[in-house]
């Protein structure tokens, strides 16, 4: 019998028209797997050729440039170089640098490092001339030197000179690119790292502000000073005493800044008449009388001495040249004046602009009569009044660093809250500042502004009494930049009265404290002193 062992007739199967297999569409993780390999490919292949490139030369000096860039040695270095400089700017570029690397270094070795775990380069293209150490043996991904490179640079060009930072940069990038050449990292790992070094420097901005070079101050339109090449005409009053000096005392081994100035304008200004202070000479009348005589009053010294030559400089009307001699100069840097040679070159280009001079007089005197005290940077009552009693009591047996840290310490302890009204409202002010101008740093301590001619005075308190607050007043009040305290209150205004307790109210003004009555007010002449600046510009 014949079994039929076929199945039931399969049906027709329909096949739609088009191609027989379609390609099937990545999903989002193969397209960045995809994305990343070829990434990956360049990346070897522009290793591959850095490594066969030839550069005569540099086989001795990039691999030593990048040794040296090991553990930030080589950016240290140059900060400390440029602290011990007598030059704030170039003080700042250095603390910015190293507070950059500070941040960019533990988060590209301890984090991005670890996150990645990307293996270091063959090298076997490699030159054997070019590895001259040994390789190191961590992750490759981010490069930690061209972080750290990128980040000093980056702090520096926020607030050194172009004629510094451009140096600096180039550096930088040698260190970056020297990674790559001797065979430590793949391009990729150098770009990664050298974006981060600069975000952490730019992120610097956020707790601390970049101050600008110079504040704008109005132009002198229409008006001249007689400039001469040789100085004559121009005279110049000397404190030696300022910026570290000895004053004669014989306590100084250096000569101090304005030492250092005074021998400039001799040499550069030789016809100028210099008047030395005597340890006991009354300054005002030292400077009326220079005033008196003068075509250009010419002062060579710290904030003090320049407030000095101010008030004879507005009442004589000549131009004031503000030589930095101090310590802090925070009125000459406003200027632009950072050194005695810029100060000299504002004057023979006869850079001459107008600016804010603020004062604070006694309410009790007839209207027009009062005694005015001008003030040039601040005005300020409370714990820094206190801290600078304190500083000069042992300045002379510490030194003024010394001095000013062991006052900060015990006015921490002992200082109250002193009891004030202010506009008619009644506060208890454990610190405040009245500024001349509106100051763009953050927090109770102003350190620099953008204008020098806005017609507004710039008011910061502390209304507390608490310890925990103090210490953070404190801290502000040495470094400048502290935005939020409790307590903390600020605003601008024209003018502003105040009412001290009975025994009267003691007042520092540009570093220099003052005893006055109970009640004053403070209040601004606008655009009233003729001063030399570094190309003062034109307001409109």
């Amino acid at each position: 019998m014949r079994v039929n062992h076929r199945g039931p007739r399969p049906r027709s199967l329909s096949v739609p028209a088009g191609p027989l297999f379609r390609r099937r569409r990545p999903s989002s993780g193969e397209t960045r797997t995809g994305v990343l390999a070829r990434l990956g490919r360049v990346d070897r292949w522009a290793f591959d050729r850095v490594a066969a490139a030839r550069l005569p030369g540099l086989e001795y000096v990039l691999p030593r440039v990048s040794r040296a860039a090991d553990h930030g040695v080589l950016w240290f270095t140059t900060a400390g170089v440029l602290a011990l400089s007598r030059r704030a700017r170039l003080r700042r570029a250095a603390l910015r640098g190293s507070v950059a690397v500070a941040v960019a270094s533990p988060v590209v070795n301890l984090l991005g490092k670890q996150a990645f775990r990307r293996k270091r380069p063959v090298v076997d293209l490699v030159p054997p001339i070019r590895i001259r150490w040994k390789l190191p043996t961590s992750h490759a991904f981010p490069s930690g030197h061209s972080a750290s490179a990128a980040a000093f640079a980056m702090g520096v060009a926020l607030e050194a000179p172009a004629a510094l930072a451009g140096p600096v940069a180039l550096t930088a990038a040698a260190v970056a690119f020297s990674r790559v050449y001797t065979g430590a990292h793949y391009p990729g790992d150098v770009l990664a790292g050298a974006g981060i070094g600069a975000l952490a420097g730019l992120g610097t901005r956020l707790v601390w502000p970049a101050r600008p070079p110079v504040a704008l101050v109005v132009r002198a339109e229409g008006e001249e000073a007689r400039v001469t090449a040789d100085g004559r005409g121009v005279v110049a009053v000397l404190n030696p005493c300022s910026g570290g000096g000895s004053g004669g005392n014989g306590r100084g081994f250096l000569p101090g800044n304005a030492e250092l100035a005074v021998g400039l304008i001799r040499q550069e200004l030789p016809a100028a008449e210099i008047i030395e202070l005597e340890p006991d000479q009354d300054l005002d009348k030292v400077f009326e009388e220079a005033a008196e005589r003068a075509d250009v009053l010419a002062v060579i010294g710290g904030d003090g001495t320049v407030n000095a030559g101010a008030r004879a400089a507005l009442k004589h009307d000549v131009p004031l040249l503000v030589v930095p001699g101090g310590t802090f100069d925070h009125f000459a840097r406003a200027l632009g004046l950072e050194t005695a040679m810029q100060a000299i070159t504002a004057y023979r280009r006869g850079c001459l602009g107008r600016v804010d001079v603020a004062y604070v007089a006694p309410v009790s005197g007839a209207p027009g009569q009062e005694e005015e005290h001008l003030f040039l940077n601040t005005a300020s009552f409370g714990a820094y009044t206190e801290l600078v009693d304190r500083r000069e009591r042992l300045e002379r047996r510490l030194g003024k660093w010394p001095a000013l840290a062991v006052a900060a310490v015990r006015t921490l302890r002992h200082s109250e809250p002193v009891k004030v009204t202010v506009d008619g409202r009644p506060r208890r002010v454990w610190l405040a500042f009245v500024g001349n101008c509106v100051y763009g740093s953050r927090g109770p301590a102003p350190t620099w502004r953008r204008r020098m001619d806005d017609g507004r005075l710039d008011v910061r308190m502390v209304m507390t009494g608490r310890r925990v607050p103090r210490v953070r007043a404190v801290a502000a009040v040495m470094a400048g930049h502290l935005r939020i305290i409790p307590g903390y209150r600020a605003w601008r205004t024209g003018g502003l009265e105040l009412t001290g307790p009975d025994g009267g109210l003691r007042l520092a003004r540009d570093g220099e404290v003052t005893s006055l009555p109970a009640a004053v007010r403070f209040a601004k002449h606008a655009t009233a002193l003729r001063v030399f600046a570094v190309c003062p510009e034109a307001t409109g």
